[in-house]
């Protein structure tokens, strides 16, 4: 009943400008990470309402070869069906699906990913998801194979395929001496399904409101429409 997001919020995304420069000017031509220790699943990713921590991330991922320039693109999100994973039902569905894909890989004799730490990562934040990554995609291909959805998008079970995953992360070493909370936590989304973004947008550089007052008030015609 209270499964569907209402209404809109901002995402960003760290990338390269080149990456950055072809969303907005060919929105529909979108590609979504496939990698294996994806921390939500596959997907295309976006920082909720934290600027700074995609360019941070597009930067340090510059610094590790990963890309050229660094910059970072907006866009406007509906959540829809949202796999909400700070709702403790979800982490139950997730929880079963664990323990389902446990049976199946026993059975044909296949180890358990881990999720690892990257050596370049002195806090140990375990940057390397693959286990979870594995157990949401294993959750993903369970609801789509198992839920029937009708053609007026209703479904005739309580669970059905998830437009987005999103979940809140604990990051990074001490925001100070002795803190329990981290410097990069944040709320990370995933979009699955491509119709949860509805436009992408290049961010303005934040001004300082009150300089830009006093700056219209000494010379209001420069501020002036034509």
């Amino acid at each position: 009943m209270y499964d569907i997001k209402p209404g809109l919020i901002i995402g960003f995304h760290g990338c390269d400008t080149d990456v950055r420069d072809k969303l907005l000017n060919q929105p529909d031509e979108i590609m979504i990470s496939q990698k294996p220790y994806d921390w939500l699943g596959h997907g295309l990713y976006f920082w909720e309402n934290n600027y700074d921590r995609a360019m941070q991330w597009a930067v340090e991922k510059k610094n590790r070869g990963g890309i050229n320039n660094p910059g970072v693109i907006g866009a406007v999100l509906q959540l829809g069906h949202c796999c909400d994973l700070l709702e403790s039902k979800y982490l139950r569905l997730l929880s079963r699906s664990f323990d389902t894909m446990r049976i199946d890989y026993q059975k044909i004799g296949r180890s358990i990913p881990q999720n690892l730490n990257m050596p370049s990562d002195k806090f140990n934040n375990k940057l390397l998801r693959y286990l979870d990554c594995a157990v949401i995609e294993f959750m993903h291909l369970e609801l789509t194979e198992n839920t029937h959805i009708t053609p007026d998008q209703t479904s005739n079970s309580l669970w059905r395929p998830f437009d987005s995953t999103r979940c809140a992360f604990i990051e990074g070493g001490p925001a100070f001496d002795g803190s329990c909370l981290h410097e990069k936590t944040h709320i990370q989304i995933c979009i699955r399904n491509p119709n949860c973004i509805k436009g992408f947008f290049m961010p303005r550089r934040e001004i300082d409101y009150q300089e830009w007052l006093h700056q219209l008030q000494r010379f209001p015609s420069d501020f002036a429409s034509n």
